[in-house]
C-alpha cells in the first residue's frame, strides 16, 4: 500500500479545548470534520494518550478553535507538543469562556459541541459532537491548512496526530541542521543564532540539537 495517498486528503489546524474540572485545557488537532448540516454534527479524532481525550470524556463537551494563517504559530507548539497535565497551556494564550468552554481568540472562530456518541479505534477516540454554538471572528484571514503548516511554517506532526509518520523524523537532508527537541522544527544553516526562538513552540536555542549529514 502506498501510504503517501493519505497526503492528498485535506486537513485544517485546530485547537480542541475543554475543561479539566474548572481548569481550561486542550490540544492541537488536524482531524475535525462536519458530518451533517441539520442537526449540525462534528467529528474529531483524539489520541488515547492525549490528556484532552480524558477531559472530553469527563466533561462531555468540547470546542474547536479554527486557526488562521495569521494566528500565532507558537500556539500550535504549546498545545500540540506539551501535556496539559504538566503545564497551563492557557497561561500565555488569550481566550474567553463561551458556555463554560474556553475558546481561542486568535483564530477564525469557534464551534462548541456536546458529545453525543463516540467510536474507539486502537489508538484514537472519534468523538461525535452536536453543535450548540459557533462564531466567526472577522478579519483573521484564511483558515490555516495542514499543508500550509508543513510547507510554510515547516512544522512537524505530533506523535499523537492521526497523520504522524515516524519515518519523517529520520529523513536526512544535506548540510547542517538544528532540530527542536520539543516540536521537531528544523532550522537549516551553519550556525544557530544564540537568541533564536522556535517559531512553532517558542522554545530557545538551548532546546535545539545540531545534526550534520
Amino acid at each position: 500500500m502506498n501510504m503517501n495517498v493519505f497526503n492528498n486528503l485535506s486537513y485544517g489546524v485546530y485547537i480542541i479545548t475543554t475543561l479539566d474540572g474548572d481548569r481550561p485545557t486542550g490540544c492541537t488537532a488536524n482531524c475535525a470534520m462536519q458530518i451533517t448540516y441539520m442537526p449540525s454534527t462534528i467529528a474529531i479524532s483524539m489520541n488515547h494518550d492525549n490528556f484532552t481525550n480524558q477531559c472530553i470524556e469527563k466533561t462531555g463537551k468540547f470546542a474547536i478553535s479554527i486557526l488562521s494563517v495569521n494566528s500565532d504559530p507558537k500556539m500550535i507548539g504549546t498545545f500540540g507538543f506539551q501535556s496539559g497535565k504538566e503545564i497551563d497551556k492557557f497561561e500565555h494564550t488569550e481566550y474567553e469562556l463561551v458556555d463554560g468552554i474556553p475558546v481561542i481568540k486568535d483564530s477564525c472562530g469557534y464551534i462548541i459541541c456536546n458529545v453525543i456518541n463516540k467510536m474507539e479505534t486502537d489508538t484514537h477516540t472519534v468523538f461525535l459532537g452536536e453543535v450548540i454554538l459557533g462564531e466567526v471572528f472577522e478579519g483573521m484571514g484564511d483558515p490555516m491548512t495542514y499543508a500550509y503548516y508543513h510547507s510554510e511554517l515547516k512544522g512537524k506532526s505530533s506523535k499523537n496526530a492521526p497523520t504522524y509518520v515516524p519515518e519523517e523524523e529520520n529523513k536526512q537532508t544535506s548540510g547542517t541542521k538544528y532540530v527542536c527537541q520539543v516540536c521537531k522544527y528544523v532550522y537549516e544553516g551553519d550556525e544557530l543564532p544564540p537568541d533564536f526562538i522556535c517559531p512553532i513552540c517558542g522554545k530557545g536555542a538551548d532546546k535545539f540539537t545540531k545534526i550534520e549529514s
